[in-house]
């Protein structure tokens, strides 16, 4: 079993800053897109992605330092289990995926050549809970940027052409040195002449005032797989902003954003609900209907069923995203007590009341007294 402070390369006593500042760095290293996809690192990403998640969490964590991985699984530290790479990809965008720094978290600043890439945009994608249980393909508009159609992208006028800056040479930016006591030190700014462009435009296109880009649209189709979360996102590759002036085109970020259902709690790729039913169906026994995200099942409850019993149906929950098998449906069943009575109804009940066993003693015991009698107290 790894240590999750040698896995993060931190001290026990690491800060919460320093746990994150070194999650973040290995992120950079081994995160998926920036290893076309490579098993090793993909195995990596999930083990630092784990690591991280248990010691950013306080409870997590204080079960950890205690009691290890039991500690987590024993209840000290909620639900525990090893992380997939859906979820892992979602805890690194749910505290890295601000999109803001995009370019600079994963080094798309310039393209080959040195030219400029194009900047991400991020898409969030509203979902129903029937939609993540099949999967779903969507048609999206987004606004973007294109190359010009009258420049062609360069930005220059039709008839004339972009120069090489003089002042860097084509470069975009500019070195000085400079001496100091210490010794000498040389700068690498943006060209003041150019702003990093690398080449001066005398006569501006009319359209896209020598930017190179225009606004447009763009409609793309987007094949969710069945059992996304909310926070969860994929990237579309080369679709997004054009670059100024030639270079790659950015990429679409498309985030889920998952709504609520009101008549389940879901738990990752498990689900839960709660069924009313009756004292007869109860006692008697009795086969009900169940929800299920996108219809109904029978479920046969036994004779003698208590109130609050869960029962839990395999395979009827949501799929797991990039690994195989599906996650359960758990009903719990709860006596349901009419507010009004008929005039028979309350007969009944009077009647009942009248010949009803009364509650077994170990019945009416409260759960820490059971408690003490298992541990003997």
């Amino acid at each position: 079993m790894a240590d999750f402070y040698s896995v993060l390369g931190v001290e026990r006593g690491a800060s919460d800053d320093d746990i994150k500042k070194a999650y973040r760095k290995l992120a950079m290293t081994y995160h998926p897109d920036r290893n076309n996809g490579a098993k090793e690192a993909e195995e990596k990403f999930k083990e630092i992605t784990e690591a991280y998640d248990v010691l950013r969490d306080p409870q997590k964590r204080a079960a950890y330092d205690r009691y290890g991985e039991a500690g987590l699984r024993g209840g000290g530290g909620g639900a525990y289990h090893h992380v997939d790479l859906s979820e892992a990809l979602g805890i690194f965008m749910r505290d890295f995926g601000n999109f803001g720094g995009f370019e600079d978290l994963f080094g798309r600043g310039q393209g080959a050549g040195g030219t400029r890439a194009g900047t991400d945009v991020k898409l969030t994608v509203p979902l129903t809970l029937a939609e993540v249980a099949t999967g779903v393909e969507k048609q999206i508009t987004l606004k973007v940027l294109d190359p010009c159609d009258r420049c062609n992208g360069s930005g220059a006028e039709p008839g004339s052409k972009a120069q090489v800056c003089p002042t860097c040479a084509g470069q975009g930016e500019v070195r000085r040195a400079q001496r100091s006591f210490f010794g000498q030190f040389v700068t690498v700014a943006p060209c003041p002449t150019c702003k990093g462009d690398g080449q001066i435009i005398e006569s501006q296109c009319k359209k896209c005032k020598g930017d190179g880009r225009i606004r447009g649209e763009k409609t793309i189709k987007v094949a969710i797989p069945p059992g996304v979360a909310t926070g969860q996102y994929m990237t579309m590759r080369g679709v997004g902003n054009a670059a100024q002036r030639g270079g790659e085109r950015g990429d679409v970020h498309v985030v889920f954003d998952v709504a609520d259902d009101s008549r389940f709690e879901r738990d990752g790729e498990d689900l839960y609900t709660e069924v009313l039913v009756t004292y007869p169906q109860l006692v008697l026994g009795a086969t009900i209907e169940v929800p299920t995200v996108t219809s109904t099942m029978a479920l046969q409850i036994p004779a003698g069923t208590q109130s609050g019993q869960l029962f839990h149906l395999r395979g009827r929950g949501l799929a797991r995203v990039n690994s195989g098998g599906t996650g359960d449906l758990h009903v719990r069943v709860q006596l349901w007590t009419p507010e009004k009575l008929s005039a028979e109804e309350e007969q009944l009940i009077e009647r009942l009341a009248k010949v009803q066993q009364t509650v077994p003693a170990d019945r009416g015991k409260g759960f820490w007294a059971k408690m003490k009698e298992a541990l003997g107290a």
